[in-house]
C-alpha cells in the first residue's frame, strides 16, 4: 500500500487504525453504562482533561501497580476558583488524603470528596515533579487555561510521610489494582497528569479514570466533623444561589 497520494495514505492510516488493539479501563461494576460520561487510560507521561458535571463520581485506578496522578480541579464556570492544597490539609485538620476528606477550593468550598480508597499512599506535600507540571500545563490549555493557572496539586498512588524530624519519607504505592473514588460537588474542569513524583522516580505505569453520574450520592453524609459539614454547608448555599440567579 502507497503513501505517496492522499487516498494511499488515507487508506493505511485506517488500515492501522483497524489493526489497532484499544485497552481501556474496567468499568465499574454495578454502574449502568449509560451513566459513564469518561472512560479513559493513561500512560505514563500522558495526561487528562475533562470538563466533569455536580453529582460526577470519578474512579482514579492503578491498574499496573505504579501510576502516580497528580490532579488539579477547577471550577468550570469560574475558574479563577481553584483547588487549594493549604487549606485541603489546614482546615480537616489532617495532611493525609483518605475517605471522607474533602477537596476544598480557595473560597472554602467543597470541590470533591473523597469518597472511597483502597490505596491510602498519597501526597498533598510535594506538588507535580516538573514532567507532571508541563503536561498540566498541555491538559490546561486544551481548557483554555494558561500556564499561570497551574496550581499546586495532589498527588494520588504515591505515598509521604512526614517524621518526627520533619523529614519527608516516601512510602510508595500499594500495588496494582488499588483505586480512589471522589465526588464531584460543583462542576469542575479536572486536569490529571500521570508521571513520577518529585520525590520518588520509579516510571509510572498506566493510570485510568472512569466517571459516572452519581448526583443521588450528594445527599449522603460522607464526613461528620464539624468543618466538614460547614464546608459542604457554604458549598451548597453558593450552588444553589447561582442556580436561582440563573433562573431569575
Amino acid at each position: 500500500m502507497t503513501t505517496a497520494d492522499t487516498t494511499g495514505a488515507r487508506e493505511h492510516a485506517r488500515a492501522q487504525a483497524a489493526a489497532a488493539t484499544r485497552i481501556g479501563p474496567e468499568l465499574p461494576a454495578g454502574v449502568d453504562h449509560a451513566r459513564i460520561t469518561v472512560a479513559q487510560r493513561i500512560p505514563a507521561g500522558g495526561y487528562a482533561n475533562v470538563v466533569l458535571a455536580r453529582g460526577t463520581r470519578v474512579r482514579l485506578s492503578d491498574p499496573f501497580g505504579a501510576a502516580c496522578a497528580h490532579l488539579l480541579l477547577l471550577r468550570a464556570e469560574s475558574p479563577w476558583e481553584r483547588l487549594n492544597v493549604a487549606d485541603t490539609v489546614k482546615v480537616p485538620w489532617q495532611a493525609y488524603l483518605g475517605v471522607g476528606h474533602p477537596l476544598l477550593s480557595d473560597q472554602g468550598r467543597v470541590l470533591a470528596t473523597v469518597v472511597a480508597d483502597s490505596s491510602g499512599r498519597h501526597d498533598t506535600l510535594c506538588g507535580p515533579s516538573p514532567r507532571a507540571r508541563d503536561r498540566l500545563r498541555l491538559a490546561g490549555v486544551k481548557q483554555g487555561l494558561e500556564p499561570r493557572d497551574i496550581a499546586p496539586t495532589v498527588s494520588f498512588f504515591r505515598g509521604v510521610r512526614v517524621e518526627s524530624n520533619g523529614a519527608l519519607t516516601v512510602t510508595g504505592g500499594v500495588g496494582a489494582g488499588a483505586a480512589v473514588d471522589l465526588l464531584v460537588h460543583l462542576p469542575v474542569t479536572l486536569l490529571l497528569a500521570n508521571a513520577e513524583h518529585p520525590l520518588d522516580p520509579t516510571p509510572p505505569t498506566d493510570l485510568d479514570l472512569v466517571a459516572w453520574s452519581a448526583p443521588e450520592e450528594l445527599s449522603a453524609t460522607h464526613n461528620a466533623d464539624p468543618e466538614y459539614l460547614r464546608a459542604v454547608e457554604n458549598t451548597e448555599r453558593d450552588w444553589h444561589a447561582r442556580t436561582l440567579e440563573a433562573l431569575a
